[in-house]
């Protein structure tokens, strides 16, 4: 799995995948244009989708209407050192019964992104400069 971003101007960033494409922004109060979401909240999106997804396909295993299916990912912001924590993912399935609650919280907890956040995931940053850089 890979994405390639590319610096746009400013603050803005274009996000490219398998022929799809997201622009990143800041808010205009953070010298950006508000053209798209900024870093934190597309990671609320990834994790956001990624529960949906799988509580969708949770309810389309047991033919349970996924109408009306809603998820909001909130989470709070941290300083030192900068970063987000206690995310809450609140699951909103009007049209399923109650017989079905825990079966949906399981579902939302097998999400690639929850299960990625949860632990700790190795990162490795390279840095390429002048000629290593073009290719």
């Amino acid at each position: 799995m890979e994405i390639t971003v590319r610096h746009r101007g400013g603050v803005q960033f274009q996000v490219n995948a398998r022929g799809h494409r997201i622009i990143s922004d800041q808010p205009l109060e953070n010298s950006g244009t508000d053209g798209g979401m900024t870093p934190p909240e597309l990671l609320l999106a990834a994790l956001g989708t990624c529960a949906g997804f799988y509580a969708a396909q949770y309810l389309k295993a047991r033919s349970v209407p996924a109408s009306g299916l809603e998820i909001t990912v909130s989470a709070e912001k941290e300083l030192q050192p900068a970063r987000m924590d206690r995310f809450r993912i609140l699951v909103k399935a009007p049209g399923v019964d109650d017989s079905h609650l825990k079966g949906l919280q399981r579902a939302v907890k097998r999400c690639l992104v929850h299960n990625t956040l949860t632990g700790t995931p190795s990162i490795e940053t390279v840095i390429e400069t002048g000629a290593m850089a073009k290719a």
